[in-house]
């Protein structure tokens, strides 16, 4: 049934008639180097089929807000809320780490964001992996929006 499945997911990729809004979408995706049919598919019909405000609606939806504890004098950072589709939240993350760390290594986003975070040690680090799904929602909506590809980011061939 998985191998039927994904069959249905790649044809509906690869196919050259007459493709719905999601089928476009997916296909656009699939244009950039680290972004395989799965993610594609998975931020095409469970995060893009619907419009956002910006950004930190996408992370809303997403669950990749900060969740805040205030008690008294004590302020903490309880990391992110969760609230949100953990489908999605998954594949997001899970891009944002294939990009920065192996296929979109050279660019300028990830360049950024390693001179941001590099040398954190000890309570700090974890920053870095927030700041993955902070970027990873970032460059989706930008994608998503405006169709713009992040700066030197690659294509496939």
């Amino acid at each position: 049934m998985l191998k039927e499945i994904d069959q249905q997911r790649d044809a509906a990729v690869e196919s050259k008639s007459a493709p719905s809004e999601t089928v476009v979408r997916i296909q656009r995706l699939t244009h950039l180097k680290g972004i395989g049919p799965q993610i594609a598919t998975v931020l095409g019909t469970e995060i893009f089929y619907r419009e956002f405000a910006n950004r930190r609606s996408l992370g809303s939806y997403l669950g990749l807000t900060p969740s805040p504890f205030k008690s008294g004098g004590m302020d903490r950072d309880l990391g992110i809320s969760k609230a949100g589709n953990p489908r999605g939240r998954t594949v997001v993350i899970e891009l944002a780490c294939l990009w920065l760390l192996r296929y979109q290594a050279q660019s300028k986003l990830t360049r950024r964001f390693e001179e941001r975070t590099n040398g954190l040690k000890g309570r700090l680090r974890p920053h870095r992996h927030r700041g993955r799904g902070a970027q990873a929602r970032d460059r989706m909506w930008h994608y998503h929006e405006a169709g713009l590809i992040p700066d030197s980011a690659e294509l496939k061939t």
